[in-house]
């Protein structure tokens, strides 16, 4: 098994649940109220002690402005509106932004814009399920805040017999910018040095597309974070099936710019804060995602 320190994030990217059930060809119902992400938002009680040490520059408008890639459900996706970003990266992030008297405002974009965005200063925050890694970690200010490992998936029954630890030869789908590209190249650099046939390696720039090439036949497995992969799964009525274990779980990380040490300082705070007063456990459970929780915050943990 490949030894690669993280990935990117954990959920398939949809734009909305119901995009990504036109995407996969399943059957568009509304989601049911106990599906996933259903039932009344999670909100966080101000900390006015937390609020004070906000950076003026940040708090003067009382909004944060947040880049995100809303293709990756449930962590981050397009409602049915087609323009409301929810998921459980969002719902998680709101309760830390009111700990802080922040209202959170969603840009999504290309994921592998959002990064030079907060560098840049497009973005006050990242909010993307973004790994935490040393690579990252050059660039930017990172506080962690869940955990989640690569997933495989493929269309039922594995008509294309993809095994993970030996995909030489096979198609597979992946979303661009991600460390689960930097596996799979891996993976086929090492079928090539021992003489077998390359991974064709399938980018693209939506998670929701990649989900939609294996759904299809196009591509015969993807891997992604493991929430992603799970719930791409569920959400496929029985066309997807996940396949292989859960690998490599690293940390996910809220990213700030590297002149904002004392607001990832307070962000890491107001983590901790919502882990206390029980609304971080609501969130995550809300989403069917409370297997990624984490107990302690760390700003810039090692990669």
């Amino acid at each position: 098994m490949f030894n690669l320190k993280g990935r990117r994030r954990a959920v398939i990217g949809v734009a909305g649940a119901a995009l990504l059930t036109l995407s996969m060809a399943a059957c568009g119902e509304q989601e049911s109220s106990d599906e996933p992400g259903a039932g009344p938002s999670v909100s966080a009680a101000p900390d006015n002690d937390l609020a004070a040490k906000v950076p003026d520059a940040i708090k003067a408008d009382g909004v944060i402005k947040v880049g995100t890639d809303a293709t990756y459900a449930p962590a981050e996706f397009l409602d049915n509106d087609g323009k409301t970003v929810i998921g459980f990266d969002v719902e998680l992030f709101n309760a830390v932004a009111q700990k802080l008297g922040l209202k959170a405002e969603y840009e999504s974009a290309p994921f592998d814009a959002i990064l030079p965005g907060v560098q840049s200063g497009k973005y006050e925050i990242g909010v993307s399920s973004f790994t935490i890694n040393a690579d990252r970690l050059q660039s930017v200010n990172m506080v962690s805040y869940f955990s989640a490992g690569t997933q495989w998936a493929t269309k039922s029954g594995n008509p294309a017999q993809v095994d993970p630890d030996n995909a030489c030869g096979k198609k597979i789908a992946v979303q661009v910018g991600t460390v689960q590209l930097d596996d799979i190249t891996a993976r086929s650099k090492a079928c090539t040095d021992a003489g077998k046939p390359e991974i064709t390696i399938d980018q693209y720039q939506a998670q929701s597309d990649a989900t939609a090439a294996v759904v299809s036949g196009k591509n015969d497995a993807m891997l992604a974070d493991s929430p992603v992969g799970a719930y791409a799964v569920k959400q496929s009525n029985g066309q997807l099936e996940v396949l292989g274990d859960i690998y490599e779980s690293a940390p996910y990380g809220y990213a700030v710019h590297k002149d904002q040490a004392a607001f990832a300082e307070v962000l890491k705070e107001a983590v901790q804060a919502v882990i206390a007063d029980g609304s971080y456990k609501a969130a995550l459970e809300k989403w069917g995602v409370e297997g990624g929780a984490i107990t302690t915050s760390e700003l810039n943990p090692a990669g």
